[in-house]
């Protein structure tokens, strides 16, 4: 196996940030698949943050901007994955307040009555329980959920 130098070892991190925002811990899996040291791992990381590859602020915005547009997740299972990346509770706050309210239950409704035309069922409050557990399952809030089904 090769071994890197530090400035090689950096290039290397520095270029996979460049690819795609990445927290610390993203960086840090990396580094140890790549049987990097901890202690380099520390400068390689501390490095990438000085010269802005890496941006914890920004990542997160990105993440919950991608996962709410593209995975069409909610606010619940958002926030899980940003807190299972060790991500700062105000960073993630402020993150998620990007998504607007409106366009927030549209989504929500969409994917329930996209959902709908799947299901089957006998009765309406089994109809009711199903929509639920599907939106409980995509990281949507009870309230929000309750709000929207109502609506529906």
């Amino acid at each position: 196996m090769k071994e890197y130098t530090f400035e090689e070892l950096l290039h290397k991190a520095a270029s996979y940030c460049s690819i795609a925002e990445h927290c610390k811990m993203e960086v840090r899996t990396k580094l140890t698949a790549w049987h990097v040291p901890a202690e380099t791992q520390e400068k390689i990381i501390e490095k990438l943050e000085a010269e802005g590859f890496i941006d914890e602020k920004r990542f997160c915005k990105a993440y919950v901007a991608d996962k709410f547009r593209y995975a069409k997740w909610g606010k619940v299972k958002i926030t899980f994955n940003l807190r299972e990346k060790h991500l700062q509770e105000v960073d993630i706050a402020e993150a998620l307040d990007i998504i607007d309210e409106g366009e927030y239950d549209e989504m929500l409704a969409s994917l329930l009555k996209s959902k709908l035309q799947h299901i089957k069922y006998h009765f309406e409050y089994e109809k009711q329980g199903k929509l639920y557990r599907f939106a409980q399952s995509r990281g949507f809030e009870n309230y929000v959920i309750e709000r929207v089904l109502r609506n529906l």
